[in-house]
């Protein structure tokens, strides 16, 4: 009988492994991860890691937990073999990290590894070599109680995986954002890390959580944070959150814990925001350093392989009792008693489960935060100043002059007709076109030294990046020193906006930069910068603006090469002809 081969193959064990490998292990990170979430089921209250070349070649986690005895050391790299549960009843009252028993095979699979490991009741240590996930040797050696694990040469049989990680500095950051993590889950713990033997991160250990923020973000911060503390039913909610005026443009500055695992949730993440209200503008989000406990048989980590996102039973009500409670806490701080005189807000809920997400409650949300005319003003006068100097010819112009304007919708779009076309107008995204082109043929981009530097305050993550972009930074007219451990000093921004010498503007370009991840290509580094740094100089979404300011900014976006896209591709106008108005009223 033809064609009676079988094309479906059954794949061996190793090479079930390696691909399994990637769902827990996708780069260094991953690995110091799961180490330290081993050393933190393991009790330690010292955990040290080492790392090499940004984790490539060598990855150290030294704890001084309970240790491993010889037939757990040798069991804990089989697949499925874990500690941490004993059969599928277990999963409804997790306590620990880890619990699939996937991890120490999967990084076996692809790396070579060292153990040395000491229970206190054992009179010698264990030393034990993996290669490929097959035991090499067993030795006996002194050792100290706990364990210290060293994986060697990631991926070195998988070079595509390997081929695939980004630079050193953005791995780096990676890591130093997971023991981040870590640290404020754990704070009575002394982290540190080292890579190429220079010192990262340190920190202590200290049962006050201030006292680790301190250490790791600094005092500034600190002193902008506002306790949270209360209690519902089975639920309860500890840690801090930041005054209104302390908010980033995302929200990786938002920890989250669920019963002290981090995780990253967005409806969290969104009640938290909805308890700012109408205090912050849209686009902005809080800081915050949040733990949430609940019932574990209310819990469910088994969602996903790296165990970061979570499933809550009663998910509503955690989500209401979070947005209230950060409400009440901003409300009670001695900053903000005046909120208490002014009406009360309408009673806010999670009655579905994507609702703080719905069009309408976002416009809610920020309806009552304005920009002020005098910042838009600045904002449309500093690009005009610079068109000024380099004015196309007449027949160069787009249509866009025959443009007339309406009126202004939602502090957002300008309504306008040009001939028989409705037109409406993404005020934000047509400032940005011009900031962008203004910036992209401008060969050389004229600094401003500011009167007195911007200082900025950056987490443990962005000072970790922020090196290997300064060199571009600074060809587009900024300049930036190490202004002490956590530090940087901005001196001189570009002459492109009033708006950068604020020094959240220059935090927000940078931060935008190291969540996008660094790229290898110059071209592409300064294009990445000069998009952030147009977004950021040009009117916001929520800004007024009146009859003449419309008008300059439609003249503006006349001249443009590409009028009709902001920098990132979203539509700056749009039109609708008079028959395609007739057709959304059903006339014939």
């Amino acid at each position: 009988m033809k064609n009676s081969v079988s094309n479906i193959n059954q794949l061996d064990e190793d090479t079930i492994n390696k691909i399994a490998a990637g769902e827990v292990i996708e780069r260094p990170a991953s690995v110091v991860k799961e180490l330290i979430d081993n050393s933190v089921d393991a009790e330690a209250s010292i955990i040290n890691i080492e790392i090499d070349n940004a984790g490539s070649d060598t990855i150290a986690v030294i704890d001084n937990g309970v240790g491993l005895s010889k037939a757990d050391a040798t069991l804990a790299f089989k697949k499925y073999s874990t500690s941490k549960i004993k059969n599928i009843k277990d999963l409804d009252k997790l306590a620990t990290f880890g619990f699939r028993g996937e991890a120490l095979a999967s990084i076996a699979s692809v790396s070579n590894i060292e153990l040395v490991t000491r229970k206190k009741s054992m009179q010698s240590g264990l030393h034990i070599f993996i290669d490929n996930g097959s035991f090499n040797q067993i030795y006996e050696v002194g050792a100290n109680v706990g364990t210290k694990i060293i994986v060697r040469n990631l991926f070195y049989n998988t070079p595509v995986r390997k081929k695939y990680l980004k630079s050193k500095r953005t791995e780096n950051s990676h890591i130093v954002d997971v023991i981040t993590k870590h640290s404020i889950g754990n704070p009575s713990i002394s982290f540190k890390l080292k890579n190429d033997g220079k010192q990262l991160l340190n920190s202590p250990g200290s049962k006050n959580l201030l006292d680790t923020i301190v250490h790791l973000f600094g005092s500034e911060l600190a002193k902008s944070l506002i306790p949270l503390e209360a209690e519902l039913d089975d639920i309860r909610l500890t840690g801090y959150v930041a005054k209104p005026n302390f908010t980033r443009s995302n929200n990786d500055q938002q920890y989250i814990y669920v019963n002290n695992k981090p995780v990253s949730s967005s409806s969290i993440s969104n009640a938290i925001k909805l308890g700012y209200y109408t205090k912050i503008p849209k686009g902005r989000y809080p800081i915050a350093f949040i733990k949430v406990e609940v019932n574990p048989e209310h819990v469910d980590f088994n969602v996903h392989p790296t165990k970061a996102k979570v499933r809550l039973f009663n998910e509503n009500k955690v989500l209401d009792f979070i947005t209230t409670s950060v409400e009440k806490a901003l409300s009670e701080s001695s900053d903000f008693l005046y909120i208490s005189k002014k009406k009360k807000q309408p009673k806010k809920t999670h009655e579905t489960n994507d609702i703080i997400n719905s069009s309408n409650h976002k416009k809610n949300v920020s309806a009552s935060f304005s920009y002020t005319a005098k910042d838009t003003q600045k904002r449309i006068r500093d690009s005009e100043k610079r068109l000024a100097k380099n004015r196309l010819e007449e027949d160069e112009k787009s249509n866009l002059t025959n443009i007339e304007i309406v009126e202004q919708f939602d502090d957002t779009y300008i309504l306008a007709k040009m001939n028989d076309s409705l037109v409406i107008i993404d005020q934000h995204a047509a400032h940005e076109r011009i900031i962008y082109e203004q910036l992209k043929f401008n060969d050389k981009i004229t600094s401003q030294e500011l009167i007195s530097p911007i200082t900025l305050d950056l987490t443990p993550k962005e000072k970790e990046v922020i090196e290997e972009y300064i060199p571009y930074l600074e060809k587009e007219g900024f300049e930036i020193i190490e202004f002490g451990p956590s530090s940087y000093a901005v001196s001189s921004v570009p002459q492109i906006s009033y708006a950068l010498e604020d020094p959240k503007s220059v935090l927000d370009i940078i931060s935008d930069l190291i969540q996008d991840g660094i790229v290898n290509d110059d071209t592409t580094i300064r294009e990445s910068i000069i998009k952030k740094m147009a977004c950021r100089g040009a009117i916001k979404s929520g800004a007024k603006c009146n009859f003449q300011q419309m008008k300059s900014l439609l003249s503006q976006l006349a001249l443009m090469s590409d009028p009709l896209t902001c920098p990132h591709g979203r539509p700056t106008i749009i039109a609708f002809d008079r028959d395609e108005i007739d057709k959304m009223f059903k006339r014939k």
